[in-house]
């Protein structure tokens, strides 16, 4: 499996400069700098947001609103086990012989 590639800010504005102030096709230039169209695309995207002001900038997540986060991604995995074990339990239950 490859690695996923990470660029720099720096990189992708320059990168989408070339498309909004150079007037490349997006297709032009995600051949020059080796990425695939969408990505390309994307980056023009945020780039024309940012120039037209209209760019959201998600707020910093705390330590705490990780740590949240990753407690209700635990929660709701054993949620779904427990239920599973449920399932599970009555379906064993249903299949045994009575020994009474």
């Amino acid at each position: 499996m490859t690695s996923r590639r990470r660029f720099t800010s720096e990189y992708k504005l320059e990168a989408a400069n070339l498309v909004v102030k150079q007037q490349y096709s997006v297709r032009d230039a995600a051949n020059a700098v080796g990425v695939g169209r969408s990505t390309m695309d994307r980056w023009v995207k945020e780039l024309r947001a940012e120039l037209d002001g209209t760019a959201t900038h998600p707020t910093p997540i705390t330590t705490d609103q990780q740590k949240i986060k990753a407690l209700e991604v635990r929660i709701k995995r054993l949620e779904m086990e427990k239920e599973i074990l449920k399932k599970a339990t009555a379906l064993l239950m249903s299949d045994s012989p009575s020994n009474f």
